[in-house]
């Protein structure tokens, strides 16, 4: 197999880890993940139950965040292996947007290898005080992050990591998405998402609930830190 098409592959699966991670953490959210784990597993001359091995509903929430971010590690570190196998000198390419994939790819990932639960900005001294940026896709300025926590405020959040990939597999090495691709099935919980807030239509209120506020068509609820929902004229939002 050659070397690029191989490189092109893990990204791929790569790109699909990372969706897999964040459709988790979104099923999680909406409280329709299953924890089911076999009743009892042996693998080897290994044994375990469901009551050492399974998760409760509460453990579940902060461990399926942080399987999103792990998963942000493996699409940025595939990316940069992928740059470095598809361009003998990425970091000084004459393609500015090949330097700048090259370069957030990098520090992301040398980022989580310093700690995978919570990475931490290390970026080098030529690298710092900079500013890389795809148009449109992503951006990383390293003013100020060095040794910082890192955060997705510094990149712009999963769907710029999403992005990410998808620019460098289909514009700088050139595997464009098939647009007769095999689509998925239509959500069974239809949902919509604004940053972390996720909107749920419901039939009727849970019990205890209590109604804050409400909107007809063509009106628009503040749901506040910057997020509005318009009615549509035909009911829909």
């Amino acid at each position: 197999m050659d070397d690029r098409e191989a490189l092109l592959k893990k990204l791929i699966v790569a790109e699909q880890q990372f969706r897999l991670a964040c459709t988790v953490n979104l099923a999680v959210s909406n409280n329709v993940q299953t924890f089911d784990v076999p009743v009892e597993w042996t693998f080897g001359k290994h044994r375990v139950s469901y009551e050492d091995f399974g998760l409760r509903a509460d453990q579940a929430e902060l461990a399926a965040s942080h399987l999103e971010m792990t998963a942000t590690f493996v699409i940025c570190a595939a990316i940069r292996d992928a740059l470095i196998g598809y361009f003998s000198d990425p970091k000084s390419h004459a393609n500015e947007s090949v330097v700048a994939a090259f370069q957030i790819g990098r520090m992301l990932r040398n980022a989580f290898s310093h700690s995978m639960i919570s990475p931490v900005w290390s970026i080098d001294k030529d690298c710092q005080n900079c500013i890389f940026t795809i148009e449109e896709i992503i951006s990383l300025n390293t003013t100020g992050l060095q040794n910082k926590s890192v955060d997705w405020r510094d990149y712009g959040g999963p769907l710029a990591i999403f992005k990410f990939g998808r620019f460098v597999r289909e514009n700088l090495l050139d595997n464009k998405v098939d647009p007769n691709r095999e689509k998925p099935p239509f959500p069974t919980v239809a949902c919509y998402q604004q940053g972390r807030l996720i909107l749920r239509r419901i039939d009727e209120l849970p019990t205890g609930a209590v109604k804050l506020a409400e909107a007809g068509a063509g009106e628009s609820l503040n749901l506040g830190n910057g997020h509005h929902i318009r009615i549509r004229s035909d009911g829909e939002t």
